[in-house]
């Protein structure tokens, strides 16, 4: 009986391989079905059918029929106004993107970076999704034949890699990876799902919207062949490494290619090049991805895509302004920005101070594919231009360029738009903006007690927590200055490159097709949305410290650990109540050293303590800051400094109710503070 599932699977296996050599296909070719999903048991929010965005203005669905009564009223709600009509249709494309659209992403990460060409192949994955009998995981495990050394560390035969990618119940799929057979060739892309998305540890059904807090995006990406093509994600600059003398004729030292100048020069040591971002990829916590590539280690917490009311988006809320109120622009970045580096090579220079032909001959000089590989003594640019597999527009992933291209905005960070031909201008990142706006936590009772939360929530309003946490969504929507928050300054900061070349934002109507035709109708962004001051500290402009925005609180039982850089965490076993309050009896299981970086979920209960227990969070700072790793990333677990303990007047039962409270935030809170209710 055993053998049965395999036969059937390897016989779909052999017919899809000899079909991938007539036809490109796409597996899996759909969204999961509802029912293996906690969504239909939620109060969702308002889906707002029949209501309209104009780039960033929302029109409710009474004023939207009033105002189709007219003519100007018709002419407002038109797509040649820039409006897009939130429908059922709209956001079932958004559900379907979300899981299934990759905009290409596989020809980066499996012909360039060569993510199937390392130690977690095809091959080993498939063997440990057989391996779970349908069952699902949390963390899909790949044991290791043999040792690997990666960046700085070797892993010996027998490792067994924890690469939190979950794979539903009934599932022969990661969620979030996508393989596509072309004329016999194995790719794989990645889609939202990735990391906005999670199985629920016992009955292993999806979360939808709940981040991954343990998918290992370091490891994955440091066991490629060629992790240097990212090394815009590190704090590496490849004008930095050497590159070794012309005359020498070693395998390993970087290509020679004909520079800006037009005359020859050699790239960075390729063993040098990809050691090193190797080694500060693996220094990333699990649950962390660094989305800026300002050439600093600063990964930041996978959030939630409980996005309702939650404006703007992005920790530090660089996504502000433009359809959905921005989150269209936080859609956007994670194709069109942060996850194809080669987006940013025609103004490198300008961002990062690296001349194009380094930026990408960097990239390209160990590709994996080698159709992708820079020979010796060529112009990378131009070999780029013949390679490119989205031929005529920037970057290897489908995007379009929009008006002020080089030149990005507000509203387009690079001025690029992620973007498939056959759909229209923005139609399915305003999707999945108009869907994820639908998500909501599923049900959660932390204590069947009533009067806990009540008293929970009276701590929350007498601490303070409701003058930032305020509102249904628990958030007032600034962005406080990174001075004020006190939380690790890097990540504040990461944006402000961008900024200083920005253009008054522009965008095409969302009627226009992809491909854009010739001279394609022009609208302005509104940038009134959002509060200029608040939009300046975002990109630390004005404040060179920067900010972060006011997060919302919805779903706290499923985002631990806490805080942008995810250090706040202290794991099942870390504390015990005593007379004198909660005492830590588990050292080790502090921070995300003690927690994720061994495996161990970090406990939302526990975590909150820490979080808002002066002296509890001291013992965490001092765990991470103890870990090399955690330093080389910027994980430290610092700011925040908002207290509820004795030295603030709360008693430990308050503490307790507090958590308990916040614990409650789910779907359709059963308590709110009364400033809130409002």
């Amino acid at each position: 009986m055993r053998l049965r599932p395999l036969i059937i699977l390897i016989t779909v296996i052999v017919i899809i391989g000899f079909l991938g050599y007539q036809i490109e296909l796409a597996l899996p070719t759909s969204p999961p079905r509802r029912y293996n999903t906690y969504t239909l048991s939620t109060q969702s929010p308002p889906e707002e059918i029949g209501s309209y965005d104009v780039l960033g203005h929302t029109v409710d669905k009474q004023e939207a029929e009033q105002l189709l009564q007219t003519e100007e009223g018709r002419a407002q709600l038109s797509p040649d106004n820039g409006a897009v009509a939130v429908t059922r249709d709209l956001i079932e494309l958004g559900r379907k993107s979300f899981y299934l659209e990759t905009f290409g992403n596989e020809y980066l990460f499996t012909d360039v970076i060569g993510i199937l060409d390392g130690p977690i192949n095809i091959g080993k994955l498939t063997k440990a999704v057989l391996a779970l009998g349908g069952k699902g995981t949390t963390n899909l495990q790949i044991p290791l034949d043999e040792d690997v050394t990666i960046g700085d560390t070797t892993f010996k035969a027998g490792t067994v890699l924890n690469t939190g990618l979950d794979v539903p119940k009934g599932s022969l799929f990661p969620l979030g990876i996508r393989n596509f057979l072309d004329h016999g060739k194995v790719r794989v892309g990645v889609t939202c799902a990735l990391c906005h998305a999670t199985v629920d540890s016992e009955t292993k059904r999806i979360l939808e919207g709940a981040p991954n807090i343990d998918v290992d995006t370091g490891l994955l990406l440091a066991f490629a062949s060629n992790t240097a093509a990212l090394f815009r994600q590190s704090s590496i600059n490849p004008t930095e490494i050497p590159s070794g003398d012309l005359s020498e004729a070693e395998a390993l030292r970087g290509r020679t290619y004909i520079n800006k100048d037009g005359r020859e020069n050699r790239l960075p040591d390729l063993k040098a090049m990809e050691d090193a971002v190797d080694a500060e990829l693996l220094a990333w916590s699990p649950g962390n991805f660094t989305s800026n590539g300002d050439l600093n280690s600063n990964p930041s917490q996978i959030p939630s895509s409980y996005t309702h009311g939650a404006w703007p988006y992005s920790w530090s809320g660089v996504a502000s302004i433009g359809w959905f109120h921005g989150l269209t622009t936080l859609n956007n970045a994670v194709f069109g920005v942060n996850a194809d580096p080669s987006t940013t090579a025609d103004s490198s220079e300008e961002l990062l101070g690296i001349d194009k032909e380094i930026y990408l001959g960097t990239m390209l000089q160990n590709a994996a594919n080698s159709k992708y590989r820079l020979p010796e003594g060529v112009k990378p640019s131009e070999f780029f231009d013949k390679i490119d597999p989205t031929p005529g527009t920037p970057g290897i992933n489908q995007v379009i360029e929009m008006p002020e291209y080089p030149k990005g905005s507000l509203f387009m960070q690079n001025g690029l738009m992620a973007a498939s031909p056959g759909y229209k201008v923005a139609e399915q990142i305003n999707g999945m903006s108009a869907w994820q706006n639908t998500l909501a936590p599923p049900p959660h009772e932390p204590t069947g007690d009533v009067e806990v939360l009540k008293r929970g929530a009276a701590v929350f309003d007498r601490a303070g927590c409701i003058e930032c946490h305020s509102g249904r969504y628990f958030t007032n929507h600034d962005v406080i200055p990174q001075q004020e928050v006190g939380t690790q300054p890097s990540r504040a900061k990461a944006s402000k490159a961008f900024a200083e070349n920005f253009v008054p934002p522009q965008t095409y109507p969302p009627n226009v097709p992809v491909p854009l035709p010739p001279n394609p109708p022009v609208l302005a962004v509104p940038t009134d949305i959002m509060p200029q001051e608040d939009i300046e500290l975002s990109y630390a402009q004005n404040n060179p410290a920067g900010g972060f925005k006011v997060p919302n609180l919805i779903g706290l039982y499923l985002t631990a650990p806490y805080l942008h850089d995810g250090g706040v965490a202290a794991g099942p076993d870390a504390l015990q109540l005593t007379e004198e309050g909660f005492e830590i009896i588990n050292p080790d299981q502090l921070g995300m050293a003690g927690t994720l970086l061994k495996g161990i979920q970090p406990d939302p209960s526990n975590s909150l303590r820490v979080l808002v227990d002066r002296d509890l969070r001291q013992e965490i700072i001092a765990a991470n800051r103890a870990d090399e790793s955690l330093q080389r990333v910027n994980i430290e677990g610092i700011g925040h400094n908002y207290w509820v303990d004795r030295q603030a007047g709360f008693t430990t039962q308050d503490q307790s109710d507090l958590i308990q409270f916040l614990l409650s935030i789910d779907d359709e809170p059963e308590v709110l503070p009364d400033a809130s209710a409002s």
